[in-house]
């Protein structure tokens, strides 16, 4: 049978001068929304005059970028001139999720239109469902402040989570045990025009998709919180998954875990280092890495961590995690050497 074809079997590779033409015209387009960025009037530089605002405070000032998006229509016109004028041009945009077959059913996907510090705003596409459903996706809940300007309704419908969160939470108190359950409202329409303000640190949302694409544009701020990024089961209200809402903490903990997939031993001491992160979630996500890329290496830090950890629950985790570190069988005498039990 044979092979299908791909739209990238036609690709100029042996046309230099089309894919130098390509090259050029991507870098001056490029070259001219940086240039409109960053003037006094542009995008990056009403988002850097924010960078020490208040959440609530950035989002007040930039909410024009949302509700007068008539930069983004000059924006998506010169990127579709660009493929007019070549379709194997690549605009110079930064897509995220999204499905591959470009039909019904594709996941939700998107532009990140700016991604500065604590502050992005993105370009979301939901697209249209054959037949709606439920939302059945984890509630997920990030410290900070968001606004979603609607652009294109497509007939979806939108659920709100709701999840309660005490000043002593946000300020490092947070534990799954007392963590309140989450709430999610009934759908209710979306409407094109309308600008939704969120508290991300208690309300998040799901969108059922309708009959047509759902187009949107969000605008996050996420400060550096002490209160992790909590995931929640909207069918019961029950917290499932907690994890550190700092960015650098996040880029780690996915470095440790590309480390422990490698195999790097030898990189333990950087599992250690983390192990005394500021935020409670990093410090055991490093803990955890660290047991299962070399148990030896990671006896004494889960001993300290057992013993001193700030965090009663870190330091529960941590007690109940040394005790499977047993004695093995006896082979031979004196043999006092311990090891992790799998």
């Amino acid at each position: 049978m044979p092979a299908r074809a791909s739209r990238h079997d036609h690709f100029p590779r042996a046309d230099r001068a089309r894919r130098t033409a390509i090259r050029h015209a991507v870098s001056e387009l490029a070259a001219a929304w940086t240039a409109a960025d960053t003037a006094p009037d542009g995008l990056l530089s009403a988002i850097d005059a924010q960078a020490d605002a208040p959440a609530d405070a950035a989002i007040d000032a930039l909410l024009p970028w949302l509700t007068d998006p008539g930069w983004l229509a000059a924006r998506v016109a010169s990127a579709l001139a660009l493929l007019r004028a070549d379709p194997f041009a690549r605009p110079p945009l930064r897509a995220f999720g999204g499905g591959e077959g470009g039909g019904a059913g594709d996941a939700p996907g998107g532009l990140v239109l700016a991604d500065r510090g604590g502050i992005r705003l993105t370009l979301r596409l939901w697209p249209a469902a054959a037949r709606p459903a439920a939302p059945a996706a984890p509630a997920i809940f990030v410290p900070g402040r968001a606004a979603l300007h609607i652009l294109v309704s497509g007939g979806a419908q939108l659920c709100e989570h709701r999840v309660a969160v005490t000043p002593a939470e946000e300020a490092g108190a947070f534990t799954a045990r007392a963590a309140a359950p989450c709430h999610t409202t009934a759908p209710r329409p979306l409407h094109r025009g309308e600008t939704l303000h969120l508290d991300t640190a208690r309300q998040s949302f799901a969108l059922i998709p309708g009959c047509r694409d759902t187009l949107l544009l969000e605008l996050a701020v996420q400060p550096p919180s002490r209160l992790p990024i909590r995931s929640y089961d909207p069918a019961t209200g029950r917290l499932l998954h907690v994890s550190a809402s700092r960015r650098d903490s996040s880029f780690r903990a996915m470095a440790l875990t590309l480390l422990r997939h490698l195999g790097r031993a030898d990189a333990a001491p950087l599992f250690d280092a983390e192990t005394h992160s500021a935020d409670f979630a990093a410090r055991w996500h490093a803990m955890r890495e660290l047991i299962a890329l070399s148990p030896a290496a990671a006896r004494a830090p889960l001993t300290r961590m057992a013993a001193h950890d700030p965090h009663p629950e870190v330091r529960a985790a941590a007690q109940a995690t040394l005790a499977l570190f047993l004695p093995p069988p006896a082979r031979g005498r004196g043999s006092e050497t311990c090891e992790l039990v799998r």
